[in-house]
């Protein structure tokens, strides 16, 4: 009833402008009396209401086919929530899964708001099916990595540079004066120490750069290959790095600051963050590897064939904006 009712007032609204601006072209003997310039401004804007955006055919499509791709990998993102790619250092038998290399895909093709409830699905519904969940003491939060993943790529994808940067920066500034962080780590035999987050702020850094505003506009430019892959390349590595502070963060609440005694004593947190030093550059790089080597050819695909727009979008996925090489 309320489209019905929208498109009543919008048919009569226009009908209206229509008479209107007859009248006050026929009484002004010309085209441009006030009357005239405001009837034609608010028949422009009428034109532009949510029902003319809703019957679009080319608008409607575009949803459409972001459901359906939302529906694909929600169901791919639990299969592969099962399916190990490491073992979780110290987490009681838990692991991380390949499902996470997905999170730049889906923030890339469906953006922060289809891509972030692409991820609450797919979380929730593995641990539906039965999947034990990483953070055992906050199982409820298990989907925030990857969340936090797909809603900074794809803000990077619309040219929302900010959002993502003072994001990052407070991921790292958290994990950073968490009392359970070992802010530098002790390389063993020796007295040299390294920057447990080196890593992360390189991704940071990268962020800060051009290349953090070029990344997206990159991949969403078609027929520039080398350009496409570069910018997939950077998104990736910032989103990884990013999904790996928030996990830390989750790792360090979970097992070390909930329950009487915590998972993981006090004393054993150094020991902890000597071995995750040396592992998670590994489990980054499989990360990146694996995203570049299925996603790539996935986007390349959708362009070539033009199946769904990329890049800056407004909420109901429709190009904002033309994308320049």
């Amino acid at each position: 009833m309320g489209v019905l009712y929208e498109l009543f007032w919008f048919y009569s609204f226009d009908i209206f402008l229509s008479i209107a601006g007859a009248w006050s072209a026929w009484s002004a003997g010309r085209g441009n009396s006030f009357i005239a310039v405001r009837c034609k401004k608010l028949h422009s804007n009428a034109k532009n209401s949510t029902v003319t955006m809703m019957f679009n055919p080319s608008q409607r499509t575009q949803r459409t086919k972001q459901i359906a791709l939302l529906t694909i990998f929600t169901a791919l993102y639990i299969v592969l929530r099962f399916i190990p790619y490491t073992l979780l250092v110290g987490g009681a038998g838990g692991y991380l899964s390949f499902s996470d290399f997905l999170a730049p895909i889906i923030g890339i093709l469906l953006g922060p708001y289809f891509g972030g409830l692409t991820v609450l699905l797919g979380n929730f519904g593995a641990l539906g099916f039965g999947k034990s969940p990483v953070f055992i003491t906050t199982p409820f939060l298990d989907f925030l990595p990857d969340f936090i993943a797909v809603v900074s790529v794809g803000f990077l994808m619309r040219r929302k540079w900010l959002p993502v940067v003072a994001l990052n920066a407070g991921l790292l500034a958290l994990f950073l004066v968490d009392p359970l962080t070992s802010v530098f780590v002790t390389v063993p035999g020796t007295s040299i120490q390294i920057p447990f987050a080196y890593m992360h702020i390189a991704a940071f850094i990268v962020l800060l750069s051009p290349l953090g505003r070029w990344a997206g506009k990159w991949i969403a430019t078609e027929g520039k290959a080398k350009f496409m892959a570069a910018g997939f390349i950077i998104v990736t590595f910032i989103a990884t790095m990013m999904q790996h502070l928030a996990g830390n963060i989750l790792f360090e609440l979970s097992f070390g600051q909930i329950g009487n005694p915590p998972i993981i004593p006090l004393s054993a947190w150094p020991g902890e963050w000597t071995l995750v030093v040396f592992a998670y550059p590994v489990e980054r790089t499989i990360l990146i590897i694996s995203a570049v080597l299925v996603g790539i050819p996935v986007i390349r695909a959708i362009q070539k064939n033009h199946f769904l727009k990329l890049g800056n979008q407004d909420d109901k996925g429709v190009q904002a904006k033309t994308v320049t090489s």
